[in-house]
């Protein structure tokens, strides 16, 4: 089977992240807009072409104050990096529908090659006939390795923000007509 073309469905996708808080706790959080490219037979990812774009500014953790923080110059500089992006370069297949994702993430002005666990979910026909394909992605990534070291020391010792950021997709796409 060759690769089509699919479309991102955002009302049944999220793009979902975690950090610890205090060294004691996860915060959570979400990207209310992304958008992808994606061409692939979802039932054999090995040769697909996946572009991510995640719009920074689109960052919700339920607390307006903390958010705007995140979009401010100590963290994501939205203003002048508006996006998150990643393009894949290399799918391998673990067995299971089980993928090894490597691509380059761009954040913050810097690019780094990370790996993510892709699964894939299945496929289906949804009731007004649209083909639909589900994957879930894993993966964690050191925000210090993107420049966002903003931090603030504890009285008890450790910082405030973790390092290390736990990323979480739920990808639904509509094969494109």
């Amino acid at each position: 089977m060759t690769n089509t073309k699919w479309a991102i469905d955002p009302v049944h996708s999220s793009v979902d992240f975690s950090i610890k808080h205090m060294m004691i706790a996860n915060v959570k959080g979400t990207f209310n807009k992304f958008d992808a490219v994606i061409e692939a037979n979802p039932a054999d990812l090995t040769s697909a072409n996946i572009e991510f774009t995640v719009d920074l500014a689109s960052i919700d953790t339920r607390n307006e104050d903390r958010d705007n923080h995140l979009r401010s110059g100590d963290f994501f500089d939205v203003e002048n990096h508006p996006s998150m992006t990643f393009k894949a370069t290399k799918i391998v297949n673990n067995g299971d529908n089980e993928y090894d994702l490597t691509g380059n993430l761009t954040l913050h002005g810097v690019t780094k090659s990370e790996t993510f666990t892709v699964t894939y979910e299945g496929s289906g026909k949804d009731p007004w006939g649209n083909e639909k394909a589900g994957f879930t992605v894993e993966g964690s990534v050191k925000r210090s390795d993107y420049g966002l070291t903003w931090n603030s020391a504890l009285e008890t010792g450790g910082v405030l923000v973790g390092d290390k950021v736990k990323i979480s997709l739920d990808v639904q796409a509509a094969k494109a007509l």
